[in-house]
């Protein structure tokens, strides 16, 4: 429920605002120069990310209206809804490249596997906190937590995207790691998962999916193929040297030769163009981010608040190591954004609604439970 208190004022999270607008303001330039098609004005795609950043800011004056605590049992209602959007895509979306990933609204087209992050996120969370096992978890007490990560993973595994259903168990890894577990349920978790990742490999994966892992190990075998993006990615990023080629001067991706270069491989035509200076520089931003986000964990009123701040964190925070690794060729291409930065209107409210609830605990850090 809506509650004014003059106190929040005083505590209103101004250090995370403004990194949020410095992340965000490199994002939307990079996204006008990676999308610019010479004819003197930005493209559509740079308007419909920019419209998107102003509305995901009135969502975050949303979520911070409202005690962080109440999403402790309205986070399994979003839940509930994420899931029913991820069957209707199943069900009924139009296949587009091979995938069901998208329901068009008209005016926005919704991906509603990036909320299923959130959302995992917010019911872990709350399962965790109501249910402490002080001598540690054991595997039965993680069948609840399984049960919920293992619904929406299968929905997006048939879709099929891979690189969003692993970022759901890497966040149920995450999580149930950072609460306390016995070692045998260490060892046993361990053990099922090597095995499914074996499991996996043999009978899941599809075959573009194999590919795509081999490529990784050695992309120079197909340069022509499945290896051209991470190699062009490679030479855009190696070719910004110290300082860049400057803002709009980047060849590999106003030449074209590098693919997605604003969604998934946007930060490769930020390392063109600004260099190691610039890159280092848009990092440091970045990461402080998120450690003001963990500082914001470490500072929560009460267990609820420490876990859902912490996962938060550990969304984007992974979801940003895949990508930029993805993009330098130490891991295979998995899809996987860079939040914030690359383009995708799912993405990047998904990802603003996060920071807008990491802003709205640090804010009540001082209430009394």
């Amino acid at each position: 429920m809506l509650r004014f208190d003059r106190r929040l004022i005083l505590h209103f999270d101004w250090v995370m605002l403004l990194m949020l607008v410095l992340v965000s303001g490199m994002a939307l330039a990079n996204l006008y120069s990676s999308t610019w098609n010479g004819s003197g004005s930005a493209s559509p795609v740079f308007f419909k990310q920019l419209y998107l950043f102003v509305a995901a800011l009135f969502l975050i004056l949303l979520f911070i209206s409202v005690d962080y605590i109440e999403l402790a049992t309205f986070g399994y209602l979003m839940y509930g809804g994420v899931v029913l959007l991820l069957l209707y895509t199943t069900l009924f979306v139009d296949t587009i490249a091979g995938t069901q990933r998208w329901i068009n609204l008209g005016f926005f087209k919704l991906q509603p596997s990036e909320p299923a992050k959130l959302t995992l996120v917010l019911v872990l969370a709350s399962c965790y906190s109501k249910n402490e096992v002080r001598d540690g978890y054991r595997i039965r007490d993680l069948i609840k937590p399984g049960i919920l990560t293992a619904i929406p993973f299968v929905l997006i595994m048939i879709q099929p995207d891979l690189g969003t259903a692993l970022m759901l168990g890497i966040l149920f890894v995450s999580m149930t790691l950072f609460v306390k577990l016995r070692w045998s349920t260490v060892g046993i978790l361990g053990g099922a998962g090597l095995a499914c990742v074996l499991f996996g490999w043999k009978y899941l994966l599809k075959d573009y999916q194999r590919r795509r892992i081999e490529t990784f190990l050695n992309p120079e075998g197909d340069p022509m193929n499945h290896g051209y993006q991470i190699m062009q990615s490679k030479i855009a990023v190696g070719s910004g040297k110290t300082f860049g080629k400057g803002f709009m001067e980047g060849t590999q991706g106003h030449l074209n030769f590098l693919p997605e270069r604003h969604t998934d491989f946007a930060f490769s035509v930020w390392g063109e163009e600004w260099g190691f200076a610039g890159a280092v520089f848009f990092l440091s931003c970045y990461f402080f981010l998120l450690l003001w986000g963990i500082n914001i964990a470490l500072s929560a009123r009460d267990k609820f608040g420490v876990l859902l701040a912490y996962g938060l964190v550990m969304m984007i925070f992974w979801q940003a190591v895949i990508n930029l690794f993805m993009i330098m060729g130490f891991l295979p291409v998995v899809g996987i954004p860079l939040p914030l930065f690359s383009y995708g209107g799912s993405s990047l409210i998904t990802t603003m609604v996060a920071i807008g609830i990491l802003m709205n605990i640090r804010m009540r850090r001082f209430q009394t439970t």
